[in-house]
């Protein structure tokens, strides 16, 4: 009978060091996947076990083991070959968002939601991506979203002149973000639409996401062809949306909704456009009201419209585009 591959005896330092890798929650899954097996091996855990508890096969267990005794923590960490991390492809990128929108019981997982630790976790032990950081994975998915439209600071990169003890004499020093913590202006929501032949892209910014605001949509969509043009509508199963008014609507004006699938809105291709806007309009800003706001989107669109062949504008676009 063979002898149960374990982990080398750790002293408490080591440990300790083990400890806090996992407990950081930050920086490479992959360090914290291999931290975690070592651990439990130092704990007693055997290998069935391990491989088990980390949803990974027992060969990669026993690697992870092996490769620790001889190496030590250098083992823990993943043999880049430096540079910049390539970044992921459009099928990963597919595969993270459709991920994401499922529930982890689809995958025989243990937990009813996912966190960025979770998630991270999954996607390497089941090699959709060979690692990725929990901020990485954040920004990703937000990236990849475009919900209501707040009034806050975001984020973003500009050019800015030089403010502090270099500046030159006279300047004003550089705009500071304001504090958002109470929100009282509400929100408002885009409802938008891209004609797939002519690549234009329509929007309205309304003040609610309800049936009545769909189909005020929907009636300027179908003013812009004649009525003899049977129009294809493409959008996710929102409720207000599969509204039975809706269908008879469409029915009575020679339109089909096209539903796409649950938890795949993102085979839409109006969603790519939403990052161009973002990175085009929304970033680095700081508007304070809707108005202001809507009249910056709105003149977005209208340019976005006029420079549909802009490389920049091209290069977001298939970048984020996942249909």
């Amino acid at each position: 009978m063979t002898e149960r591959l374990r982990v080398r005896e750790i002293d408490d330092d080591e440990g300790r060091r083990l400890v806090r890798i996992i407990r950081r929650g930050s920086g490479s899954v992959v360090t914290w996947r291999r931290a975690q097996m070592v651990l439990l091996s130092a704990q007693g855990m055997n290998v069935p076990a391990i491989a088990k508890v980390a949803v990974t096969s027992e060969d990669r267990v026993r690697d992870v083991i092996r490769n620790f005794n001889a190496d030590g923590f250098s083992s823990l960490y993943p043999k880049y070959k430096g540079g910049r991390p390539p970044k992921f492809t459009l099928g990963q990128r597919r595969e993270i968002k459709k991920i994401a929108r499922s529930k982890p019981a689809e995958h025989d997982l243990p937990f009813s939601t996912w966190s960025l630790a979770k998630l991270a976790e999954f996607l390497v032990a089941e090699g959709v991506v060979d690692d990725i950081s929990h901020e990485g994975l954040r920004v990703l998915l937000r990236q990849e979203e475009f919900g209501p439209l707040n009034l806050q600071p975001r984020p973003g990169r500009q050019w800015a002149a030089v403010s502090g003890k270099n500046k030159e004499p006279g300047r004003a020093p550089r705009p500071r973000m304001r504090a958002t913590y109470t929100r009282t202006a509400g929100v408002r929501h885009l409802f938008a639409a891209l004609e797939l032949g002519e690549d234009k892209l329509h929007g309205h910014i309304k003040p609610r996401k309800t049936r009545a605001r769909f189909l005020e949509s929907c009636r300027y969509l179908r003013s812009l062809y004649p009525v003899t043009t049977r129009l294809a509508i493409v959008c996710d199963n929102f409720s207000t949306r599969k509204d039975r008014r809706v269908g008879a609507w469409a029915m009575a004006n020679n339109v089909e909704i096209a539903y796409t699938p649950t938890n795949s809105s993102w085979l839409n291709r109006v969603e790519a456009q939403f990052t161009a806007l973002r990175y085009f309009t929304l970033d680095g800003t700081d508007h304070a009201s809707h108005k202001e706001q809507a009249s910056m989107i709105r003149r977005y669109i209208i340019w976005r419209n006029n420079h549909a062949h802009d490389e920049r504008l091209r290069r977001i676009i298939e970048r984020a585009n996942v249909a």
